[in-house]
């Protein structure tokens, strides 16, 4: 008793002690703040495709870290990723008030509610008006729900009402069940429950019930305390269904009642005089002695830039001595942070080194010859095997996945609404009808990201990296073993055969298979259900394996053993887009050639369906609107007929490339420069004084982002990071000071390699998984990221930017996609970056 009262004596202290500092104040940029504190109020507004993605609706960044999001009026204790989400109808500053108003629509249940929140004095005041009741279909389930990261509170204390606890590292807590039925369906429209012999949802009960809740006494940069005279405040661990679910404080809206019929006080602690700690971006891979080294030091704007940096070398006897020191060059703001620049070009003596910045020291990188060397070797030899679709995946004693879909695919029915953003028109546009197999998917392909279906888009673009990394560079690299005819694929195994050439003999043979059996590309090949498509785990263990049989009960199996009544087979998706079938025309071109003389039948396979897509799609893109856009890019196809005549060398091709590539360049100079560097070493002298233009014209953009932002490179700001357009510039960089070394020069590209490997905003982590061995990303958005893991190789879409002004890219927190989800595309993207840099370093 003693020691409880001791305990409770010492958090009243604490709290009573951290909660100081200035007022909130509404700034500005329509958000409340403080040093140390920022609450946003639907600066950032729920996805209307993927719903709740975990950014969105009241948002606290404490102390530099957004650890609280979702601030809203929800319909579940505990929502998941496809629950409804009301939409935004208003969002009203009011600065005399000092208040920011909301309002807030459930359409399907024609209900609307208020959220004012107001500053008053540390904190603020969340209300929630109602101008009428409560539908009956709601009561007891709709309420307020604000969300907490659970990687930055896990093993922290929390009070309620006085009674203390340790929020979990692990989910725990109790649940019970509840029929589905319309009452209850508050979700999107895709079941959302395991109808193995239940149909019923699962519902998590409260881990505490109070009016005064306190989270994280014992840590002052993240104790934040919530009252409400109203209601109980009910505290729940979201991950009880879900993995990436977060902990969520909740009360429920009363029945009858209108007008303020709740409200909260928020208070988040700010330590006084805090300042966030400087980011010292560099480069973890390191650097070769001959090139520009600059740290870039991002710095809060309160913190006053010190006028010098150091160098120190570590020595044979663990020993570090200052070999440089220099002066810190400003650069000026960049929307939260102000930033200063270090240059320590001059030191070029191969050693392990760290800055120092005032008393902040990094972690150690090297200056060497060849610290750039292997820097695609993980995705090649790991990651990128691993994501074989359709093979049996060793390494060593591990079982990456088993042979995924061995029941093939099912056409998808007509007017089908797909959770992945997919969708299955009026008709087939096929000669198969619903449900039935399509014969001959089940071969080839790669899993696009942390997911198991096979985007046909990423894939025809995956297969085209790797022909140019295959043309351009010929790596001999043999690492893997893979054969078709087994389904087996063994890393680390050598077999006599480049891996790239296999990689894109893999990739072709499932998009041939999709031209040659549905007669044009597949949208997507995905799962039925949603259960299936958010599987983490073997993807083999996704399906049962067994094709569907409708004649048997759920879960029965025939007696032959052939096929069950498990409705988990996967679907494709076989509406027809001409802007899908074009740019598989290109591809298709591309693979014939790479690989003539390897696979000489999937070759001249390929190159049939190149030259009867690019007929098909061009007549039907010919009744189409001029400036007709799909999700699968702009109806030009100067890349088809560059491929085409590369492959065929008949003049036809040639003369549509020419005619459609320099319009091309005129609209967007970055989108098409890679395509028409391409095509250098196939066309005369006149070709490229011609192009010169447009290459000055890339370098004024490149000039343009040195004033953009303080690490010289195109920086995303929607809601996936930029790393496509990051990697398109860097490789757009390499080729064209290959070939115009006069006005791009090649240390530009290294801007790039710095951005990847750790000089970026946020933190100075390698955004490639096991690449800058000091101090790479741990965490990823792969298929495994249920284990708080990676997969070697996996490169981030990098960091993410959060409306107004904040980037965030978490270490500790792998389930944001925008931030943390390699991607099949983006990896073989960033081995033709890594080919091109290491080639241009030669």
């Amino acid at each position: 008793m003693k020691k409880n009262i001791f305990f409770l004596l010492t958090m009243v202290f604490a709290t009573s002690n951290h909660i100081c500092g200035q007022d909130l104040k509404l700034n500005d940029l329509e958000y409340f703040e403080t040093q140390g504190v920022n609450v946003l109020v639907y600066n950032n507004i729920f996805s209307g495709g993927f719903n709740d993605e975990k950014n969105a609706g009241i948002e606290i960044i404490h102390h530099g870290v957004r650890t609280s999001q979702g601030g809203a009026v929800r319909l579940s204790n505990t929502p998941e990723q496809w629950d409804l989400v009301p939409d935004v109808t208003s969002r009203k500053v009011n600065r005399a008030t000092k208040s920011i108003e909301t309002i807030l629509r459930y359409k399907d249940y024609d209900f609307d509610s208020r959220v004012v929140v107001t500053a008053k004095g540390k904190g603020v005041e969340i209300s929630i008006y109602l101008d009428k009741p409560l539908p009956k279909a709601l009561e007891g389930s709709a309420g307020f729900n604000l969300e907490f990261l659970p990687s930055q509170y896990w093993a922290k204390a929390y009070t309620m009402d006085g009674r203390y606890n340790r929020f979990p590292r692990y989910v725990v807590g109790n649940t019970t069940t509840r029929p589905n039925n319309e009452k209850t369906k508050q979700y999107k429209g895709y079941k959302t429950y395991d109808d193995r012999g239940t149909d019923k949802f699962i519902d998590p009960l409260p881990l505490e019930t109070g009016r005064t809740f306190l989270l994280a006494p014992d840590e002052p940069s993240r104790l934040i305390k919530i009252t409400s005279p109203d209601a109980d405040l009910m505290l729940f661990d979201g991950r009880v269904l879900a993995q990436n679910g977060w902990f969520v404080v909740r009360s429920l809206l009363p029945a009858g009642k209108t007008g303020k019929v709740l409200s909260w006080m928020v208070e988040p602690n700010a330590i006084n005089g805090w300042t966030r700690e400087p980011n010292i971006g560099f480069s973890q891979v390191g650097y070769i002695p001959s090139q520009q080294k600059v740290s870039v030091i991002e710095l809060d704007k309160k913190d006053k830039p010190f006028a010098k940096a150091s160098l120190y070398k570590v020595g044979n006897d663990g020993n570090a001595t200052e070999v440089f020191n220099g002066k810190t060059t400003p650069w000026g703001n960049y929307f939260k942070y102000n930033y200063v620049k270090f240059d320590f070009t001059s030191v070029k003596d191969s050693g392990i080194y760290y800055i120092q910045y005032g008393n902040i020291k990094t972690n150690n990188f090297l200056i060497e010859n060849n610290v750039y060397d292997k820097i695609t070797d993980a995705t090649s030899d790991i990651w990128i095997p691993i994501h074989m679709n359709h093979m049996f995946v060793n390494e060593g004693y591990r079982v990456w996945h088993g042979e995924p879909f061995k029941e093939g695919y099912r056409q998808a029915p007509p007017n089908t609404d797909h959770f992945d953003l997919h969708s299955q028109g009026p008709t087939t546009d096929t000669k198969y009808k619903a449900l039935e197999l399509i014969p001959g998917l089940n071969v080839g392909g790669f899993f696009d990201a942390g997911d198991f279906d096979i985007e046909t888009g990423s894939n025809i673009s995956v297969v085209n990296n790797f022909v140019e990394t295959w043309e351009y560079f010929k790596p001999m690299r043999d690492q893997t073993f893979v054969d078709q005819k087994q389904r087996y694929v063994d890393l680390h195994r050598p077999d006599g055969t480049p891996d790239v050439l296999q990689f894109i003999e893999h990739g072709t043979l499932n998009l041939v298979a999709q031209a040659e059996t549905i007669g044009h590309m597949a949208q997507t090949l995905s799962n039925s259900v949603l259960d299936n498509y958010h599987h983490l785990g073997d993807a083999a263990s996704l399906t049962d394996g067994l094709p569907y049989n409708p004649k048997l009960g759920s879960y029965e199996k025939a007696s032959d053993g052939l096929s069950s009544g498990v409705k988990d087979d996967l679907w494709a998706f076989t509406s027809r887009d001409p802007h899908l079938d074009l740019n598989a025309a290109t591809m298709f071109a591309a693979a014939s050639r790479a690989l003539k003389g390897y696979n000489d039948n999937l070759s001249a396979r390929a190159l049939v369906q190149s030259k009867r897509l690019l007929k098909e799609s061009t007549e039907l893109l010919a009744n189409q609107p001029q400036d007709s856009i799909s999700k699968y890019g702009r109806s030009s196809n100067a890349a088809t007929n560059l491929q085409l005549y590369i492959s065929t060398n008949e003049n036809q091709y040639l003369d549509k490339f020419q005619e459609l590539l320099w319009p091309d360049l005129d609209r967007n100079v970055n989108f098409g420069l890679l395509t028409a560097l391409d095509a250098l070493p196939h066309m005369d002298a006149s070709y490229k004084e011609k192009l010169r233009p447009y290459v000055v014209k890339f370098k004024e953009y490149m000039d343009k982002l040195e004033k953009d932002n303080p690490y010289g490179v195109p920086i995303g700001l929607g809601n996936w990071a930029g790393g496509a357009a990051l990697l398109n510039f860097g490789t757009t960089v390499c080729f064209a000071s290959k070939n115009f070394p006069d006005i791009i020069n090649p240390s530009h590209a290294f801007k790039t390699s710095n951005y990847l490997f750790g000089c970026h905003p946020y933190h100075n982590y390698s955004l490639v998984a096991t690449v800058g061995a000091t101090r790479p990303k741990a965490v990823f958005y792969g298929n495994n990221r249920a284990d708080f893991s990676f997969i070697p190789g996996n490169v981030a879409p990098g960091i993410l930017f959060r409306k107004p002004d904040h980037f965030e890219n978490f270490d500790d927190w792998p389930f944001l996609w925008g931030q943390n989800e390699g991607t099949i595309g983006g990896n073989t993207s960033y081995l033709i970056f890594g080919s091109a840099f290491k080639s241009l370093l030669k």
